[in-house]
């Protein structure tokens, strides 16, 4: 348990850290004749991909196809019910001056579940681990569909979103064909992944910190934020508190009337309302986004990565502690 908070909380201050970097010592174009870093980022993401289709286990997703209600109830909270109470609120900004910050959130909403964390919650809860793991990994592969086709709607007339072909190939070339790949890779280099998944959760890592650097230090150094006042940074932050706990209680609602043991109800609300801070870093590039809204459209992701991580474990450690006292039906 103290370990987790650890690694979570440095990645955090590392995170916060990029940022200031970016404020103070920005990657400027010019440096790019140094140091290609925008390219690098490019063949990160297309490396992170690849590992996720190495890393993904496909005979324990297949073992645990037969709980497909609870499977139904989460993928439906990540990719169905985020964005339907997003968009309740479209009619009130549309054609507005915070219409880019609704689309900011919208496509927070639209992102895929979240892996490693959610298992970990769910496991620090006595949740069903394994369906915790199943839904983890198809929430990501079916975000790489849902996803884009989801904001299409939104970004297809949206100023300088960019050719929709050429974000479909992008799609292609840096997501699925990797994945695809990975998978196929897979019986082969199984035990290396295994013996240097330490290395690789790390190269995560770096690849996000500096896609919030790049995008940050675009921001600062043309000075974007001037259009990211405090009110709608604050608005921001309200959004998604309020999304998390509507779409929590809401499949905990669900969740009981369709009687699902309590380590089910566990993992439906833990995976449904998680959102993934890796995914909406890679996206926000491939989608394209203008790059004078990058850092709007991150900001909400990474308030609600951080909301979630700290809410959640505190949450998860409340509900292991509560086991053993409470009936099932009123642990959570």
């Amino acid at each position: 348990m103290r370990q987790l908070f650890n690694k979570q909380n440095t990645f955090l201050f590392l995170l916060i850290m990029m940022v200031i970097l970016a404020r103070f010592f920005p990657f400027l174009e010019s440096y790019n004749a140094y140091f290609n870093l925008p390219g690098f980022i490019d063949w990160g993401i297309a490396a992170i991909f690849l590992l996720y289709g190495l890393k993904l286990n496909l005979k324990e997703v297949m073992k645990d196809v037969a709980n497909w209600k609870l499977h139904l109830l989460i993928q439906s909270g990540t990719f169905i019910l985020f964005p339907l109470l997003v968009l309740l609120f479209y009619p009130l900004v549309k054609d507005s001056q915070y219409t880019t910050v609704w689309l900011s959130v919208f496509f927070m909403a639209c992102l895929p579940s979240t892996v490693s964390s959610s298992v970990v919650m769910v496991s620090i809860a006595r949740g069903n681990v394994t369906s915790a793991i199943f839904n983890a990994s198809v929430s990501g592969l079916i975000g790489i569909l849902m996803t884009p086709l989801l904001m299409s709607f939104f970004l297809v007339s949206a100023e300088g979103s960019g050719d929709q072909g050429e974000i479909i190939q992008q799609l292609l070339i840096k997501v699925l064909l990797p994945i695809v790949l990975g998978i196929l890779l897979n019986p082969v280099l199984k035990k290396w992944v295994t013996k240097y998944s330490s290395a690789i959760a790390e190269f995560d890592r770096l690849i996000i910190l500096l896609i919030v650097y790049e995008s940050f230090s675009t921001a600062f150094s043309q000075h974007i934020f001037a259009s990211v006042p405090a009110v709608t940074f604050l608005i921001l932050a309200c959004s998604v508190v309020f999304l998390f706990f509507a779409v929590y209680h809401i499949l905990q609602y669900a969740a009981r009337k369709m009687k699902f043991k309590r380590e089910d109800i566990i993992t439906a609300t833990f995976c449904g309302s998680k959102k993934s801070l890796v995914h909406g870093s890679l996206f926000l590039l491939v989608l394209g986004i203008p790059d004078d809204q990058k850092v709007l459209f991150l900001l909400p992701v990474m308030i609600y990565h951080s909301f979630q991580l700290f809410y959640v474990s505190w949450l998860a450690s409340k509900i292991a502690k509560r086991t053993e006292e409470l009936q099932p039906e009123k642990i959570i």
